[in-house]
C-alpha cells in the first residue's frame, strides 16, 4: 500500500443472530473496496475472542488492535437496539485507546423503524470523542431494514445507497488524508 492509500476497515458491531446490519456491512466492504487507494476489511466482533470478566486494554485482542493501529480512519456499522449501541461493540472499541488517536471514524446507524439508526449514533459520539477519533460531518443511516436487501443480501435500491454512501466515502477520505497526514507531519 503506497503512501497516499488509506486502510479503512469496517467495524460490524453486533454479534446477534440474524443480525440484518450484515448486509449493511457487506454492502459498505464493496463499496470501499471499488474505490481507487482505499484498502479495507470487515471486522466482525461475533468472530472475536474477547473475555468478558475484565475490560479495558488487559483483554486487548492482538489483531484488532493492530488493525485499529494500521487504520486511517475506519467505519462502524451500528445497529439500534432500544435507542443504544450494542454493549459488546462497546466493551471491544474500549479494548484500544491510543490506536484510536486522531484518526476518522464514519458512523452507520441500522435500524428496523424509520430513523435509521440516528439514536444509536448520537449515543456513540460522546464515545467516540472519549477515545480520540475524529467524526465526519456526515453518517450514513439504513432505515427498515427488513426491507432494504433481498433474500441473497442484495440490496434493493442501490442507486439511492451508492449516492449517500459517495458522499459519506469522499468525506471520511478527506478527513483521514488530512489526519494522516498531521499525525505523520505535524510533531
Amino acid at each position: 500500500m503506497s503512501d497516499s492509500s488509506l486502510f479503512i476497515p469496517v467495524i460490524l458491531g453486533t454479534p446477534r443472530q440474524g443480525r440484518q446490519s450484515e448486509h449493511v456491512a457487506k454492502f459498505i466492504v464493496e463499496q470501499i473496496a471499488a474505490r481507487d487507494r482505499l484498502e479495507t476489511e470487515l471486522i466482525d466482533i461475533r468472530k472475536m475472542a474477547i473475555a468478558t470478566d475484565d475490560a479495558g486494554e488487559s483483554i486487548k485482542d492482538p489483531q484488532f488492535s493492530a488493525s485499529m493501529e494500521r487504520a486511517d480512519g475506519l467505519i462502524i456499522v451500528a445497529p439500534e437496539y432500544n435507542h443504544g449501541y450494542p454493549g459488546l461493540l462497546k466493551h471491544v472499541l474500549d479494548t484500544c485507546l491510543k490506536e484510536y488517536i486522531h484518526k476518522a471514524v464514519g458512523l452507520c446507524g441500522v435500524s428496523a423503524g424509520s430513523f435509521g439508526g440516528t439514536r444509536v449514533i448520537q449515543n456513540l459520539l460522546p464515545v467516540m470523542r472519549e477515545l480520540g477519533l475524529v467524526t465526519i460531518f456526515y453518517d450514513l443511516n439504513f432505515s427498515n431494514v427488513e426491507k432494504l436487501f433481498d433474500e441473497s443480501g442484495n440490496l434493493i435500491d442501490k442507486p439511492t445507497y451508492i449516492r449517500r454512501m459517495s458522499k459519506f466515502m469522499d468525506e471520511l477520505v478527506w478527513m483521514s488524508s488530512v489526519l494522516k497526514y498531521g499525525r505523520q507531519e505535524v510533531r
